[in-house]
Protein backbone atom coordinates (compact mmCIF):
# COMPACT_ATOMS: atom_id res chain seq x y z
CA UNK A 1 0.00 0.00 0.00
CA UNK A 2 1.45 3.67 -1.06
CA UNK A 3 2.25 5.95 2.11
CA UNK A 4 -0.32 9.13 1.63
CA UNK A 5 1.83 11.54 2.58
CA UNK A 6 -1.25 14.00 3.02
CA UNK A 7 -3.05 11.37 5.98
CA UNK A 8 0.37 11.94 7.65
CA UNK A 9 0.25 13.53 11.25
CA UNK A 10 3.64 15.63 11.06
CA UNK A 11 3.60 15.78 14.88
CA UNK A 12 4.45 12.33 15.13
CA UNK A 13 7.67 13.22 13.17
CA UNK A 14 8.79 15.34 16.23
CA UNK A 15 8.31 12.26 18.13
CA UNK A 16 10.39 10.59 15.94
CA UNK A 17 13.33 12.56 16.14
CA UNK A 18 13.42 12.90 19.61
CA UNK A 19 13.49 8.88 19.93
CA UNK A 20 16.48 8.78 17.57
CA UNK A 21 17.94 10.97 19.17
CA UNK A 22 17.73 9.52 22.57
CA UNK A 23 17.62 5.87 21.57
CA UNK A 24 15.38 5.53 24.54
CA UNK A 25 11.32 5.89 24.81
CA UNK A 26 11.86 7.46 28.30
CA UNK A 27 14.13 10.07 28.00
CA UNK A 28 12.70 10.98 24.49
CA UNK A 29 8.82 11.93 26.33
CA UNK A 30 10.63 13.48 29.02
CA UNK A 31 12.15 15.92 26.63
CA UNK A 32 8.90 16.02 24.82
CA UNK A 33 6.57 16.72 28.17
CA UNK A 34 4.97 13.85 27.51
CA UNK A 35 4.07 10.46 28.90
CA UNK A 36 5.86 7.00 27.83
CA UNK A 37 2.38 5.36 26.40
CA UNK A 38 1.79 8.48 24.30
CA UNK A 39 5.27 8.09 22.45
CA UNK A 40 5.57 4.41 22.10
CA UNK A 41 1.56 5.10 20.59
CA UNK A 42 3.01 8.04 18.62
CA UNK A 43 5.83 5.51 17.26
CA UNK A 44 3.08 2.96 16.88
CA UNK A 45 1.38 5.61 14.37
CA UNK A 46 4.14 6.21 12.59
CA UNK A 47 5.00 2.47 12.01
CA UNK A 48 1.68 1.67 10.56
CA UNK A 49 1.50 4.92 8.51
CA UNK A 50 5.68 4.12 6.72
CA UNK A 51 4.92 0.12 6.85
CA UNK A 52 8.23 -0.45 8.91
CA UNK A 53 9.68 -1.16 12.74
CA UNK A 54 11.61 2.33 12.65
CA UNK A 55 13.08 1.00 16.38
CA UNK A 56 13.07 -2.25 17.98
CA UNK A 57 13.79 -2.48 21.61
CA UNK A 58 17.94 -3.45 22.52
CA UNK A 59 18.91 -3.59 26.18
CA UNK A 60 17.49 -0.40 28.29
CA UNK A 61 16.59 1.60 24.88
CA UNK A 62 15.56 1.11 20.99
CA UNK A 63 18.04 0.40 17.95
CA UNK A 64 16.61 2.18 14.48
CA UNK A 65 16.33 -0.28 11.55
CA UNK A 66 17.87 0.72 8.26
CA UNK A 67 14.95 2.84 7.26
CA UNK A 68 14.64 4.88 10.30
CA UNK A 69 18.68 5.54 10.23
CA UNK A 70 17.71 6.56 6.26
CA UNK A 71 15.30 8.92 6.73
CA UNK A 72 15.95 10.67 10.35
CA UNK A 73 18.60 13.14 8.63
CA UNK A 74 15.74 14.17 6.65
CA UNK A 75 13.24 14.37 9.07
CA UNK A 76 15.70 16.21 11.45
CA UNK A 77 17.20 19.17 8.71
CA UNK A 78 13.10 19.77 8.03
CA UNK A 79 12.08 20.27 11.03
CA UNK A 80 15.58 22.22 11.91
CA UNK A 81 14.35 24.56 9.23
CA UNK A 82 10.94 24.66 10.10
CA UNK A 83 11.85 25.81 14.13
CA UNK A 84 14.06 27.99 13.46
CA UNK A 85 11.01 29.79 10.07
CA UNK A 86 8.66 30.11 13.15
CA UNK A 87 11.13 31.10 16.34
CA UNK A 88 14.44 32.46 15.36
CA UNK A 89 14.21 34.63 18.15
CA UNK A 90 17.58 32.61 19.45
CA UNK A 91 19.35 30.08 21.63
CA UNK A 92 18.98 31.14 25.36
CA UNK A 93 21.53 28.94 27.04
CA UNK A 94 20.48 29.81 30.38
CA UNK A 95 17.02 28.66 30.05
CA UNK A 96 17.52 26.03 27.16
CA UNK A 97 17.28 22.01 28.02
CA UNK A 98 18.81 20.62 24.98
CA UNK A 99 20.94 17.81 24.74
CA UNK A 100 24.02 17.62 22.01
CA UNK A 101 25.85 14.66 20.57
CA UNK A 102 29.42 14.88 20.84
CA UNK A 103 32.12 12.09 18.65
CA UNK A 104 35.76 12.32 20.39
CA UNK A 105 38.44 10.01 21.56
CA UNK A 106 39.26 9.62 25.06
CA UNK A 107 42.03 11.78 24.57
CA UNK A 108 40.55 14.64 23.17
CA UNK A 109 37.49 14.32 25.62
CA UNK A 110 39.68 14.36 28.33
CA UNK A 111 40.80 18.02 27.54
CA UNK A 112 37.77 19.30 26.64
CA UNK A 113 35.04 17.93 29.02
CA UNK A 114 36.33 19.47 32.47
CA UNK A 115 36.14 22.64 30.95
CA UNK A 116 32.80 21.74 29.64
CA UNK A 117 31.71 20.64 32.75
CA UNK A 118 32.78 24.28 34.80
CA UNK A 119 31.07 26.07 31.54
CA UNK A 120 28.02 24.26 31.57
CA UNK A 121 27.34 24.18 35.19
CA UNK A 122 28.04 27.88 35.31
CA UNK A 123 25.83 29.19 32.06
CA UNK A 124 23.53 26.29 31.11
CA UNK A 125 22.29 24.23 33.33
CA UNK A 126 19.57 22.56 31.76
CA UNK A 127 22.10 21.34 28.89
CA UNK A 128 22.92 18.14 28.58
CA UNK A 129 26.10 16.45 26.59
CA UNK A 130 26.79 13.35 25.65
CA UNK A 131 29.52 11.95 24.08
CA UNK A 132 29.97 8.67 21.73
CA UNK A 133 33.68 7.39 21.19
CA UNK A 134 34.86 8.18 18.14
CA UNK A 135 36.22 5.23 16.49
CA UNK A 136 37.37 6.54 13.23
CA UNK A 137 39.45 9.28 11.39
CA UNK A 138 36.05 10.11 9.12
CA UNK A 139 33.04 10.86 10.56
CA UNK A 140 31.04 12.41 7.82
CA UNK A 141 28.74 9.47 8.04
CA UNK A 142 28.06 9.89 11.52
CA UNK A 143 27.44 13.46 11.02
CA UNK A 144 25.19 12.78 7.90
CA UNK A 145 22.94 10.37 9.57
CA UNK A 146 22.39 13.25 12.19
CA UNK A 147 23.29 10.63 14.85
CA UNK A 148 26.29 13.50 15.82
CA UNK A 149 26.02 17.25 16.31
CA UNK A 150 29.93 17.82 16.41
CA UNK A 151 32.76 15.49 15.76
CA UNK A 152 35.96 16.82 17.53
CA UNK A 153 39.42 15.02 16.77
CA UNK A 154 42.39 14.77 13.90
CA UNK A 155 41.22 14.07 10.57
CA UNK A 156 43.88 15.08 8.24
CA UNK A 157 42.57 12.92 5.19
CA UNK A 158 39.13 14.37 5.61
CA UNK A 159 40.45 18.27 6.36
CA UNK A 160 42.66 17.53 2.65
CA UNK A 161 39.39 16.84 1.18
CA UNK A 162 37.67 19.53 2.28
CA UNK A 163 39.96 22.26 1.60
CA UNK A 164 40.18 21.02 -1.96
CA UNK A 165 36.31 20.90 -2.10
CA UNK A 166 35.57 24.44 -0.90
CA UNK A 167 37.62 25.26 -3.69
CA UNK A 168 34.94 23.94 -6.51
CA UNK A 169 31.46 24.17 -3.93
CA UNK A 170 29.98 27.35 -2.85
CA UNK A 171 28.11 25.47 -0.20
CA UNK A 172 30.05 22.11 0.93
CA UNK A 173 28.25 19.91 2.61
CA UNK A 174 30.64 19.48 6.04
CA UNK A 175 32.14 22.47 7.58
CA UNK A 176 35.14 22.72 10.08
CA UNK A 177 36.92 24.80 12.88
CA UNK A 178 40.46 24.52 13.66
CA UNK A 179 40.40 24.21 17.31
CA UNK A 180 44.11 23.52 18.50
CA UNK A 181 47.44 22.06 17.03
CA UNK A 182 49.87 20.05 19.18
CA UNK A 183 52.63 17.89 18.51
CA UNK A 184 53.59 13.95 19.26
CA UNK A 185 56.39 12.43 21.18
CA UNK A 186 57.66 9.10 22.55
CA UNK A 187 56.05 8.12 25.92
CA UNK A 188 57.25 5.12 28.09
CA UNK A 189 57.91 3.92 31.54
CA UNK A 190 60.27 5.60 34.21
CA UNK A 191 62.18 2.93 34.61
CA UNK A 192 62.39 1.66 30.67
CA UNK A 193 66.29 0.67 29.70
CA UNK A 194 65.88 4.02 27.27
CA UNK A 195 64.51 6.71 29.67
CA UNK A 196 67.98 7.45 30.78
CA UNK A 197 68.86 8.59 27.05
CA UNK A 198 68.07 12.34 26.48
CA UNK A 199 67.38 12.17 23.16
CA UNK A 200 66.59 8.35 21.31
CA UNK A 201 68.27 7.68 18.04
CA UNK A 202 66.45 6.57 14.80
CA UNK A 203 68.01 3.00 15.16
CA UNK A 204 66.62 2.85 19.09
CA UNK A 205 63.34 3.67 18.31
CA UNK A 206 62.88 1.22 15.40
CA UNK A 207 64.81 -1.38 17.23
CA UNK A 208 62.71 -1.35 21.01
CA UNK A 209 59.00 -2.99 20.94
CA UNK A 210 55.91 -0.43 20.26
CA UNK A 211 52.20 0.29 20.75
CA UNK A 212 49.68 1.96 18.37
CA UNK A 213 47.06 3.45 19.20
CA UNK A 214 44.67 2.47 16.34
CA UNK A 215 41.28 2.82 15.90
CA UNK A 216 40.50 0.30 13.43
CA UNK A 217 42.65 -2.25 14.83
CA UNK A 218 45.60 -1.88 12.20
CA UNK A 219 49.30 -2.52 12.99
CA UNK A 220 50.11 0.67 11.15
CA UNK A 221 50.14 4.30 11.60
CA UNK A 222 51.30 8.03 10.76
CA UNK A 223 54.57 6.77 12.24
CA UNK A 224 55.15 3.83 10.35
CA UNK A 225 54.49 6.04 7.21
CA UNK A 226 56.98 8.30 7.96
CA UNK A 227 59.47 5.40 8.53
CA UNK A 228 58.85 3.86 5.66
CA UNK A 229 59.35 6.69 3.23
CA UNK A 230 63.13 6.28 5.14
CA UNK A 231 63.56 2.66 4.24
CA UNK A 232 62.48 1.51 8.07
CA UNK A 233 60.22 -0.21 10.32
CA UNK A 234 59.32 -0.50 13.81
CA UNK A 235 57.98 -3.25 15.34
CA UNK A 236 54.43 -3.24 16.37
CA UNK A 237 53.48 -5.89 18.83
CA UNK A 238 49.62 -4.61 20.24
CA UNK A 239 47.46 -2.22 19.08
CA UNK A 240 44.61 -0.66 21.09
CA UNK A 241 41.92 1.83 20.67
CA UNK A 242 42.21 4.07 23.37
CA UNK A 243 44.54 6.71 24.25
CA UNK A 244 44.34 5.60 28.03
CA UNK A 245 44.63 2.64 27.95
CA UNK A 246 47.82 2.95 26.05
CA UNK A 247 49.20 4.93 28.71
CA UNK A 248 47.86 2.15 31.47
CA UNK A 249 50.13 -0.51 29.14
CA UNK A 250 53.33 1.56 28.37
CA UNK A 251 53.42 2.24 32.66
CA UNK A 252 53.82 -1.51 33.36
CA UNK A 253 55.95 -2.61 30.34
CA UNK A 254 58.57 -2.41 27.88
CA UNK A 255 56.69 -0.76 25.00
CA UNK A 256 57.21 2.02 23.87
CA UNK A 257 54.15 4.07 22.45
CA UNK A 258 53.39 7.66 21.13
CA UNK A 259 51.08 9.70 22.22
CA UNK A 260 50.03 13.63 22.08
CA UNK A 261 52.20 15.82 24.12
CA UNK A 262 49.38 17.32 26.15
CA UNK A 263 47.77 14.20 26.74
CA UNK A 264 50.54 13.16 29.16
CA UNK A 265 49.10 15.11 32.12
CA UNK A 266 45.95 14.31 31.56
CA UNK A 267 46.62 10.47 31.87
CA UNK A 268 46.92 10.97 35.52
CA UNK A 269 49.76 8.82 35.14
CA UNK A 270 52.33 11.66 34.12
CA UNK A 271 54.57 10.46 37.17
CA UNK A 272 55.27 7.04 35.73
CA UNK A 273 56.07 8.21 32.62
CA UNK A 274 59.23 9.82 30.51
CA UNK A 275 58.60 11.25 27.83
CA UNK A 276 61.29 12.01 24.54
CA UNK A 277 60.96 14.04 21.25
CA UNK A 278 60.30 11.44 18.51
CA UNK A 279 63.51 10.52 16.40
CA UNK A 280 61.94 11.84 13.38
CA UNK A 281 59.57 14.30 11.96
CA UNK A 282 56.11 13.88 11.70
CA UNK A 283 52.97 16.22 11.23
CA UNK A 284 51.46 17.90 13.81
CA UNK A 285 48.15 17.21 15.75
CA UNK A 286 45.66 19.23 14.42
CA UNK A 287 42.30 18.75 16.30
CA UNK A 288 39.29 20.00 14.95
CA UNK A 289 35.61 20.33 15.24
CA UNK A 290 33.25 18.81 11.95
CA UNK A 291 29.85 19.37 11.76
CA UNK A 292 27.25 18.81 8.82
CA UNK A 293 25.92 22.26 6.62
CA UNK A 294 22.17 21.41 7.65
CA UNK A 295 23.44 22.35 11.48
CA UNK A 296 24.84 25.69 10.44
CA UNK A 297 22.37 28.47 10.53
CA UNK A 298 20.91 27.09 14.05
CA UNK A 299 21.50 29.62 17.08
CA UNK A 300 22.07 26.36 19.39
CA UNK A 301 24.73 24.75 16.93
CA UNK A 302 26.48 28.31 16.52
CA UNK A 303 26.56 28.60 20.62
CA UNK A 304 27.33 24.48 20.87
CA UNK A 305 30.92 25.84 18.60
CA UNK A 306 31.33 28.52 20.10
CA UNK A 307 31.65 26.83 23.55
CA UNK A 308 33.72 24.06 22.33
CA UNK A 309 36.23 26.85 20.91
CA UNK A 310 36.65 28.74 24.51
CA UNK A 311 36.71 25.38 26.38
CA UNK A 312 39.17 24.21 23.83
CA UNK A 313 41.28 27.20 24.07
CA UNK A 314 41.14 26.86 28.14
CA UNK A 315 42.32 22.86 27.82
CA UNK A 316 45.25 24.03 25.65
CA UNK A 317 46.46 27.03 27.81
CA UNK A 318 48.59 24.75 30.82
CA UNK A 319 52.13 24.11 29.69
CA UNK A 320 53.35 20.61 28.06
CA UNK A 321 55.05 18.34 30.37
CA UNK A 322 58.99 19.02 30.30
CA UNK A 323 60.56 16.48 28.04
Amino acid sequence: MPIRFKQLDLNLLRVFDEVMAERNLTRAADNLAMTQPAVSNAIRRLREALQDDLVRRQGFGVEPTARALALWPSVRAALSQLRESIAPEGFDHTQAQDTFILAMSDATAADLMPPLVSTLDAVAPGVSMRVLPLTTRDPRTLLEKGGVDIAVGHFPGVMAELDAVHLHEASPSFLHSRLYSGRYVVVMRRDHPLAKKKQLALDEFCAARHLLVSFSGRPFGFVDEALRMRGRQRRVVMTVNQFFTAGRVVVSSDLLTVLPADFVNTTGMAHAMTIRELPLQVPDIHVDALWHRHAEQRPAHQWLLETIQRCAALATSTEEPLT
